[in-house]
């Protein structure tokens, strides 16, 4: 059965929910509030929502909490937002099976600072990327600091959720993507700018400290450099999903094939 949090991408605080709610393109699905969150700033909240029609549940500190996966910023009001392009990887899996189209996709393995999951985003969006694969669990939750990190690009994004890194791979492999990782340090590791790419990849980029996980190491089939100059070691992963997802959309528009 498909997780119903992957459907949603989650925001709290009381002034990024009412951010939400002033913008009719932003898609609230419902709203939540403590039951101790009082005062004239949780009413305009309550107010906003009812106007547009959004779903307002009073609930336990503690469960909002849990939703918000925070404990301490929620302010008592959090929300979920549905945007377009977020759902399950299964599923957009499942509506691409047989298709031979060029795909790429980028799959997040434990980049746990929110500022870098939304850069990826945004920078990812901006190149055409077709999906950026974001577990739900040891990566930055989808939430407030992503969606301003990405410069709102988030909701517009295509995001496919699944529980684990190594699920995602599994998965990919199955549905017949290449799984690339992005690993400079790997003596295997080929440079990216001159090195042939399949046309449906997956490429894999590793937490900020120690790269790729086990788990899913052991699933990669190929490694790419990017290569530095002047004794630079490495660069943040969200600058080498830049450079990477912007190296695949030149290729894109030197070698145009249709997408799917």
């Amino acid at each position: 059965m498909t997780n119903p949090r992957h459907r949603y991408l989650t925001v709290y605080g009381r002034m990024p929910v009412a951010e939400a709610l002033a913008d009719t393109a932003v898609p609230v699905a419902r709203v939540f509030i403590a039951d101790n969150a009082r005062g004239d700033n949780v009413e305009r909240i309550v107010g906003a929502a009812r106007q547009r029609g959004v779903n307002v549940e009073r609930v336990p500190e503690a469960r909002l909490a849990a939703l918000a996966r925070n404990g301490r910023q929620h302010q008592g009001v959090a929300a979920d937002i549905a945007p377009p392009g977020l759902g399950p990887l299964d599923a957009y899996l499942e509506q691409r099976r047989g298709r031979r189209h060029a795909t790429s996709v980028l799959l997040l393995d434990g980049v746990h600072n929110p500022a870098n999951v939304g850069m990826i985003i945004r920078a990812a969006v901006g190149a055409g990327i077709d999906g950026i694969v974001v577990p739900r669990r040891e990566t930055a939750e989808l939430g407030p600091l992503v969606l301003k990190a990405s410069a709102g690009v988030a909701l517009r994004a295509t995001l496919l959720r699944t529980d684990t890194a190594a699920d995602a791979a599994l998965a990919l492999l199955d549905a017949r993507f290449a799984l690339i990782g992005l690993d400079g340090g790997h003596p295997e590791a080929e440079p990216l700018f001159t090195t042939e790419l399949p046309e449906r990849a997956a490429y894999v980029l590793g937490n900020e400290t120690d790269g790729l996980s086990a788990a899913v190491a052991a699933l990669v089939e190929r490694r790419l450099a990017i290569p530095l100059a002047n004794a630079v070691e490495s660069l943040n992963v969200a600058c080498a999903a830049s450079v990477m997802a912007f190296e695949l959309a030149r290729r894109a528009t030197l070698n145009p094939v249709r997408s799917g």
